[in-house]
């Protein structure tokens, strides 16, 4: 699996150089069909030669960069792959209940984590030490809430709840609780 840094910054580059050509072939066409006198009429032709590179390049940039999410081999194999480890997590009154104080894993292995919440609806992320994030789910009661991962580098992640569950939800935050090492 490829580190998602390296994805985030790879699909940045690409849909950022996407948005820059849009606008400025909406720049052309919009000079083009607004300008005074003779030739301020965009022809038909070049109209759908610009839609259809539009449709080419868009649908283009979707194909190259759908094998490159990290998550997406695991998730289309997912009956076929036996986790590692798995780790039973409960959520209740504003407060994470891990299986151990630090969850260790090793490079390379498949992680399951299991999260139950046993009230509100929460969120399970998982963050670097820069604050940005590796994973993360929502958590639903009553509903099945795992997520399958692999980890492909060394670090030490802090667990932090992703979605609102009133005011308390913000302190919802574990540091250093996943440590994965070589």
């Amino acid at each position: 699996m490829v580190d998602t840094t390296l994805v985030l910054w790879g699909q940045t580059i690409a849909y950022t150089s996407y948005a820059v050509v849009i606008l400025l072939l909406m720049g052309w066409f919009g000079y083009n069909i607004s300008k005074p006198g003779k030739g301020g009429l965009v022809k038909p032709a070049i109209f759908y030669t610009f839609v259809g590179f539009l449709t080419v390049l868009g649908v283009s940039l979707h194909i190259v960069t759908y094998n490159t999410i990290p998550w997406t081999a695991i998730d289309l194999n997912r009956s076929d792959i036996q986790a590692d480890k798995v780790f039973e997590i409960t959520v209740e009154n504003h407060e994470f209940a891990l299986p151990s104080e630090k969850l260790e894993i090793k490079v390379g292995e498949k992680v399951l984590f299991e999260v139950t919440s046993n009230d509100l609806t929460y969120g399970f992320g998982l963050f670097r030490q820069d604050n940005s994030m590796l994973l993360q789910m929502q958590v639903v009661p009553g509903s099945r809430n795992d997520i399958l991962w692999e980890f492909v580098q060394p670090g030490v992640y802090t667990i932090r709840s992703t979605e609102y569950s009133g005011p308390k939800g913000a302190h919802m935050i574990i540091k250093d609780a996943v440590i994965v090492t070589n």
